[in-house]
């Protein structure tokens, strides 16, 4: 979807507010923003910042951040130059497999968006190894499937300050069963400022894990769709996967008093 779409599709579904977490890039929000103010939906900044923890990927998700900031877009655009390699790599692995694909396909499809794994997926549709994005990550892309390419993404903590000095709060994305106690142990201990319970991928156990985490450890509790989907889909978990709106609040509270400070250190 466009970002005009995805706020449309939240008006539709009643929602109250929306965040557009693209991978490594926030320019969804000002496309978005004129939408949203029409249609009455409180559109807040939000992405999910590529990041790694010891040897494997990490994703954290950044909200209610200033966007006129040249600190975030400068690493930003370091981010999309990370992505690029880490596709190449990918490309190279899927090829091993007797797939007939090459990196100019899969940046065409991109079509100037930040580069990743469902481009590909839609460029193996296209040329019938697979019929469905879902069929495309089981047969090749999953990250069992691909095993460890290497990336230069920035460590997890320092993505945890770029955050925290842009005014936003830190979120580790759909945590599940990707990391261990004491993985999610060093978030905490690095300031993480959230983690996503709701999720679609977490069952029951895992949402009242998550929500407990947060509630022990006074951090806040986040959730959302994790909207993939093109327009026409048929189906998306906007509107389906939702978390009360008192929580957004609690979030908008605690990111406006660490812009006010820093205000006051500058």
């Amino acid at each position: 979807m466009t970002p005009s779409e995805a706020v449309e599709l939240a008006s539709e579904k009643k929602l109250a507010c929306l965040s557009i977490t693209d991978h490594d890039t926030y320019q969804a929000y000002g496309e978005a923003k004129e939408k949203a103010e029409e249609l009455g939906i409180e559109l807040i900044t939000g992405v999910e910042i590529t990041s790694t923890i010891g040897d494997k990927e990490a994703h954290i998700l950044a909200y209610n951040f200033d966007p006129d900031t040249n600190y975030l877009e400068d690493f930003l655009r370091s981010q999309k130059k990370a992505r690029r390699e880490r596709i190449k790599g990918i490309i190279e692995t899927v090829k091993k497999s007797g797939v007939d694909v090459d990196f100019d396909e899969v940046w065409a499809e991109a079509n100037g968006a930040n580069i990743g794994r469902p481009h590909l997926a839609r460029v193996l549709m296209q040329k019938g190894y697979v019929s469905s994005h879902k069929e495309a990550f089981i047969r090749y892309l999953s990250n069992q499937k691909l095993g460890s390419i290497e990336n230069t993404y920035p460590d997890y903590r320092e993505v945890i300050d770029i955050i925290e000095n842009v005014g936003g709060a830190s979120v580790i994305a759909h945590p599940g069963k990707l990391y261990s106690e004491d993985e999610i142990r060093k978030f905490i201990d690095a300031g993480i400022d959230g983690i996503e319970c709701i999720h679609p991928s977490h069952n029951f156990s895992l949402q009242k894990k998550y929500t407990e985490l947060c509630e022990s450890e006074n951090l806040l509790m986040t959730g959302g769709s994790d909207s993939h989907d093109y327009k026409e889909a048929g189906y998306t978990n906007v509107g389906i996967v939702t978390i009360a709106y008192k929580y957004v609040e609690r979030l908008l509270r605690m990111t406006e008093q660490r812009k006010n400070i820093i205000e006051i250190k500058e």
